[in-house]
């Protein structure tokens, strides 16, 4: 079984998208094969700003302060 887009780990993400770049670069595709993977590839870049985003929210979300209660903190 495979996994959906939405299941793809960020780490799997950003290893898929350097092969896909790789790829790219080789200068052995066709175009429309190279359009293909530009486009995987942009789905993927996607993917992972959502990632971070929802990661981001979890510490700013988890921010300890020193007297054990938690406060919403920009880390920005």
């Amino acid at each position: 079984m495979s996994k959906k887009k939405n299941e793809i780990s960020f780490e799997e993400s950003l290893e898929r998208l350097e092969n896909l770049v790789n790829k790219m670069e080789s200068g052995d595709a066709t175009l429309e094969q190279s359009l293909v993977w530009f486009e995987e590839g942009m789905d993927l870049i996607k993917l992972c700003q959502v990632q971070l985003n929802n990661a981001e929210q979890k510490v700013q979300e988890l921010v300890k302060k020193t007297d054990g209660k938690f406060e919403l903190k920009d880390i920005k």
